[in-house]
């Protein structure tokens, strides 16, 4: 299933089980999608699910059987691609009439996407000619793009029932890659968090990564990225080893949900500017590289007008900001996520958590310390696993059990590894710090450093399981959710039309806050982060490299200059928008100015 790019957006991943089954409910309309593939136990449970509602015989994949983890995930993607093509036999052959799904496929679309005016002329004309343009409409109906992300770091070492190491293959994150590699899936994996030399030196193994003797991929590989620098190292790394990087995906260090991978005052948009200079440079490189590859080794080239995808996503939220990234830098798709959460048609959010969200605050979405690896990470106030935390500690039992280990790196106490999230960890680590004999004040901040950790593995899993009505294997029911910031301008529960509607200008769906620009909002999430670092790292409770905070103003004011620039671009899209942007602009700099 080759993305056919029917729309201008796609659903980013989001925590591993909010966006699991997110294929299966909305890429019949032509939407694109990324599922997490790292948690192996959830996506046999969703197999055994969507088998039963779809009544096809399940199997399970034991635990205990050779290759238990890539299986499940080839299982899982085989039957999410059988159900996608059989929705779209179905959706192709309905009649157009009122409340089929082919008329919201068509409804759905931008107003000048080419489809859509085919379309809307089809309604308007009479028979026999009706028939003839709605058999051309049905063949040119395309599924979204299936794709499945893992995150690079989550490669831990396993080992066998009796204990012993497994070779590097079994590893999490090379498993998940096998799994989807091995499936009959035609999609994309999409790679995330950084280089990982012997996970992308695994996908030279599969041949569905090289091109056939059309130049066609059945699988594409599309890297996440911060910045153009990350995008050649990554992407020339694959191509001496004959891989081609299909799309490179832009994000936002700290206006995005999930993980937060902070750059240094390096802001989104002279990062889309780069790119859209270099673009074509970029493309070049890569592809000669790629094709001097695989000559060596005897394999079908990659043609020479092969285009290169360039998406950004993380903290757009109207329909202005949408059409000019899209225009402005010539990006392919631009990804939504967070909104999503809102629209129980497109994600797998629990009812509690869902009116949660629908009724939020601003204050309540904050840049957490909750991730076992060590990185910020976006989180919700009111989650039931912050209450769960804090109930923990309350009752002097910090940490979570930990049955599922996938991110136990730590070996501070243990020789085996184990997560700095888990019970026994954080007992190990108190008792540690409270040995050393502290000042009260003191010895408080650390312990509060250890006990911010949670269980990221349960919590992120719990809300797909409660949809769907599992039990969870543990009784462990706390749903942590981790929206971005931009979250906190849109309140309600919305159906799949309205945030479509909203995402191409048709209506708007923000709430009353005061919202500025994407671009604003990264830059005012950055200065915040910057001054509470600094602060940490004058309290000795950070340590950071010399000249860090000096290169970081330099970037930040380097960014800032080059915003003041882009203001009479955006008056050409709305004069009101462009006096906004530099207002807010001045002010920030102000904030620079006595953080400098």
């Amino acid at each position: 299933m080759q993305n056919a790019a029917v729309h201008s957006f796609h659903i980013p991943v989001m925590g591993i089980g909010f966006t699991i089954d997110t294929p299966l409910k909305i890429a019949r309309f032509g939407i694109s999608s990324v599922v997490s593939i790292i948690e192996d136990e959830l996506l046999d449970l969703m197999r055994k699910t969507y088998c039963e509602k779809e009544n096809r015989t399940f199997i399970a994949i034991s635990a205990e059987e050779q290759d238990y983890r890539a299986r499940r995930i080839t299982a899982f993607l085989d039957l999410t691609s059988d159900l996608i093509h059989a929705q779209m036999d179905k959706i192709r052959a309905e009649p157009f009439e009122s409340g089929k799904d082919i008329l919201k496929y068509f409804e759905l679309l931008a107003d000048n996407s080419p489809l859509k005016r085919d379309y809307v002329e089809m309604t308007t004309t009479e028979s026999p000619e009706k028939e003839v343009l709605q058999h051309k409409l049905r063949q040119r109906m395309m599924a979204g793009a299936i794709e499945v992300n893992i995150m690079t770091k989550l490669d831990k070492t396993n080992y066998s029932p009796q204990g012993e190491e497994l070779p590097a293959a079994y590893c999490d994150a090379m498993s998940a890659l096998r799994g989807f590699a091995r499936s009959s899936m035609e999609g994309a994996i999409v790679f995330s968090a950084g280089l990982n030399p012997r996970l992308y030196s695994y996908c030279a193994t599969f041949d569905d990564f090289y091109p056939d003797k059309s130049g066609k991929f059945r699988k594409r590989i599309v890297l996440k990225v911060s910045d153009y620098r990350s995008a050649l190292i990554q992407g020339k790394f694959l191509a001496k080893k004959g891989l081609w990087v299909a799309e490179f995906r832009i994000e936002s260090g700290l206006n995005c949900g999930g993980h937060a991978f902070v750059s240094d005052g390096m802001l989104l948009g002279p990062i889309l500017e780069e790119f859209k200079i270099k673009r074509e440079e970029l493309r070049k490189e890569l592809i000669q590289i790629c094709n001097e590859a695989l000559v060596s080794s005897g394999k079908p080239t990659i043609p020479e007008e092969t285009k290169v995808r360039i998406t950004a996503q993380g903290g757009v939220g109207t329909a202005a900001e949408h059409t000019f990234l899209r225009a402005y830098y010539g990006l392919d798709s631009i990804g939504w996520g967070s909104p999503f959460l809102l629209v129980p048609e497109a994600t797998s959010v629990d009812g509690k958590t869902l009116e949660q969200l629908a009724g939020a605050r601003p204050e309540d979405y904050f840049l957490s310390d909750a991730s076992p690896l060590g990185v910020p990470f976006n989180n919700f106030r009111p989650s039931s696993s912050e209450a769960q935390r804090k109930s923990r500690i309350a009752k002097n039992r910090p940490g979570s059990p930990c049955y599922k280990e996938y991110l136990t790196f730590d070996t501070e106490f243990t020789e085996r590894p184990v997560c700095v999230a888990s019970r026994q960890y954080q007992h190990l680590k108190i008792e540690q710090i409270k040995a050393k004999k502290m000042a009260a004040d003191i010895e408080s901040v650390h312990i509060e450093a250890v006990v911010a950790k949670d269980c990221l593995c349960e919590g992120l899993t719990a809300s797909a399981l409660q949809v769907h009505h599992i039990p969870p294997s543990h009784k462990l029911t706390a749903v942590t959710i981790c929206p971005g910031p931009n979250l906190a301008y849109f309140s309600g529960v919305f159906t799949l039309a309205q945030m479509v509607d909203h995402i191409y200008g048709r209506n708007n769906h923000l709430n009353k806050l005061p919202r500025p620009h994407m671009f604003m909002n990264e830059l005012v999430l950055n200065l915040n982060y910057f001054k509470e670092a600094y602060r940490q790292h004058k309290a000795n409770l950070k340590d950071f490299r010399p000249g860090y905070f000096t290169k970081v103003q330099a970037n930040l004011r380097q960014s800032m200059q080059y915003y003041q620039t882009l203001i009479p671009q955006l008056k050409e899209y709305s004069a009101t928008l462009s006096r906004q942007f530099a207002a807010d602009l001045e002010g920030f700099n102000l904030q620079l100015t006595e953080m400098e």
